[in-house]
C-alpha cells in the first residue's frame, strides 16, 4: 500500500482512488509531464497476476477512441508493476447516485454504446460492463475502463466467469461469454442511468423503475433496452455495434419528429415561421436576462424558462422538460434544474431529494427571502416552492422590464408577446 507524497519513479502519489480484489487505483502526480494521472498497481507479486495486466494494456492499446480510456504507460518501477492512465473526474456509478437531466443521461448512454460498439468490431469482449468501469471528464466526456477481463473473440472462446454479480449476463455467469453478455450488461447500466433502479432475476418485464423510465424518454428508446435486457441472448443485439444503430435510429426518430412541419400552405407557414422568430428574436432581446429563457419548448420550439409552468407561445407543459441545466442537478420529477444543496424542488412541489451535501451555495440569482419566519431561505424569481421548507411561494413576481401581470396569478408576464401566461396558462388578452 503506498502512500501520499511517496515516490514511485517520476510520479508523485497523491492519493488512493480505489482498491479492488486485484490491484490499488491511485491518483498521481507525473513529476517530469506536470500532469495528474492514474496510477493501477496489482496487489499481487505472482507471474500469473502481471499477465492479467499485461493483457489489459495490450487490449487497450489496440483500441484507439475518444470515449475509450487510453494507458499512457506500462512499466516495472521498484518491482512494481505500474499503469499510468488518464485521470478523470469520477465513475459514472458515483455520477448516477446524483440527479441527473434526461438529455445529460441520454447523451452518455450514447458515448457508453459507442465505446463498446469499438471495442465489438475489433472482436473484444470486455466482460466487466458496469457503472464503476465507466469514468467521467471534463466536458461530460465518458470512457470505458479496465479491460483485464476482456476476451478475443476468435473461432473459440475461453471460458470464463468474470464480471460484476449485479450486471453479469446469465450465460457468463456459467462460463460462456459472448458478445451478447456485454450487450446485456450494458442495457442494465442504461436501465439505471435512465430510470434509477437497477432490474433484479427474473428480469421480468415491467421491471422495477419502469414507470419512470417511460416518463423520461421515448417509447423507441424503451424499447431498445428491452431488447437488450433479455434472458435469451440469441433475442438481444448481436453485439454492441447492431445496438449502438437501433439507440441511433431511435434518437434520430425523436429528433425528427420536434422538428417535424405541416406540408400544406408551405409559403404562409414559410411566412408565419420568419415572423415568429423575429418575434422570439425581439423577444429575447428585452427579457432573457431576466427570466433566463435559454431554452427551447418543445412543441413549437419559442424561447422558454425551467421555472415556467407551460409555454406562453402555445400553452405546451413543462415545456423546457429534458433540457441541459445551468444548474448542477435535476429533479427527478419534473426535470427542472436544481441545486445539489436543495432539500425540496422549487418548481414542482417534488417529493425530499437525498441529502447530497451540508454545504451552501450562494447564488447571485437569490433575489428574496422565504416568508416562513422559521426558515428565511434565499429564493430565485419565479419560484413556486420555497426549496429549504416547501412552503409555497406567496410572493407576488414581477417580470422586470415589464409593467404588466395576468389577471388569474398576478404574476408578471410579457403581455405584447405571450399568448398564455407561463405561470399559470390563463390565455392573454390580445388588447
Amino acid at each position: 500500500m503506498l502512500k501520499a507524497r511517496q515516490r514511485l519513479g517520476k510520479y508523485r502519489i497523491l492519493g488512493r482512488i480505489a482498491s479492488g480484489p486485484l490491484a490499488n487505483v491511485y491518483r498521481a502526480q507525473d513529476t517530469i509531464q506536470k500532469i495528474k494521472v492514474a496510477l493501477k498497481i496489482p496487489k499481487s507479486d505472482d507471474e500469473t497476476g502481471h499477465e492479467e495486466f499485461l493483457h489489459e494494456v495490450q487490449v487497450a492499446t489496440k483500441l484507439k477512441h475518444p470515449n475509450i480510456l487510453s494507458v499512457m504507460n506500462a512499466s516495472y518501477i521498484d518491482d512494481n508493476f505500474v499503469i499510468a492512465m488518464e485521470l478523470g473526474e469520477e465513475s459514472l456509478g458515483d455520477r448516477i447516485e446524483r440527479r441527473i437531466s434526461t438529455s445529460r443521461a441520454l447523451d452518455l448512454a450514447g458515448q457508453a454504446l459507442a465505446s463498446l460498439a469499438h471495442a465489438h468490431s475489433h472482436k473484444i469482449i470486455h466482460c466487466d460492463i458496469k457503472p464503476e468501469n465507466y469514468i467521467l471528464f471534463g466536458g461530460n466526456q465518458l470512457k470505458l475502463a479496465d479491460f483485464g477481463f476482456a476476451k478475443l473473440n476468435l473461432r473459440t472462446l475461453k471460458a470464463s466467469g468474470s464480471g460484476t454479480i449485479d450486471y453479469i449476463a446469465p450465460e457468463q455467469a456459467m462460463g460462456r461469454p459472448k458478445f451478447q453478455s456485454d450487450v446485456f450488461s450494458l442495457g442494465l447500466v442504461l436501465y439505471r442511468l435512465l430510470s434509477g433502479s437497477l432490474p433484479e432475476w427474473p428480469f421480468e418485464w415491467p421491471l422495477k423503475g419502469y414507470d419512470k423510465l417511460k416518463s423520461r424518454v421515448r417509447p423507441e428508446v424503451v424499447a431498445v433496452l428491452q431488447h437488450a435486457i433479455q434472458l435469451d441472448p440469441k433475442a438481444r443485439f448481436r453485439d454492441a455495434v447492431q445496438m449502438k444503430a437501433a439507440f441511433d435510429k431511435a434518437q434520430s426518430h425523436v429528433r425528427k419528429q420536434k422538428r417535424a412541419r405541416p406540408v400544406s400552405n408551405k409559403r404562409a407557414k414559410q411566412r408565419g415561421s420568419s415572423w415568429r422568430r423575429m418575434q422570439w428574436r425581439e423577444f429575447q432581446r428585452q427579457f432573457k436576462p431576466a427570466l433566463e429563457t435559454l431554452h427551447s419548448c418543445r412543441k413549437c420550439e419559442g424561447p422558454v424558462a425551467e421555472s415556467m409552468h407551460c409555454c406562453p407561445w402555445c400553452g405546451f407543459d413543462n415545456p423546457a422538460r429534458g433540457s441541459e441545466s445551468r444548474m448542477p442537478s435535476s429533479c427527478p420529477r419534473c426535470e427542472r434544474g436544481v441545486k445539489n444543496d436543495w432539500d425540496y424542488c422549487a418548481w414542482c412541489y417534488g417529493p425530499g431529494f437525498v441529502e447530497e451535501t451540508s454545504r451552501t451555495y450562494p447564488d447571485k440569482r437569490y433575489t428574496a427571502k422565504c416568508e416562513s419566519a422559521r426558515c428565511r431561505g434565499p429564493l430565485m424569481p419565479f419560484m413556486r416552492y420555497c426549496p429549504w421548507c416547501r412552503k409555497k411561494v406567496r410572493r407576488v413576481w414581477k417580470l422586470k422590464g415589464s409593467r404588466h401581470s395576468c389577471r388569474s396569478c398576478n404574476w408578471g408576464i410579457a403581455r405584447d408577446y405571450w399568448k398564455f401566461c407561463a405561470w399559470c396558462r390563463e390565455p392573454v388578452p390580445d388588447e
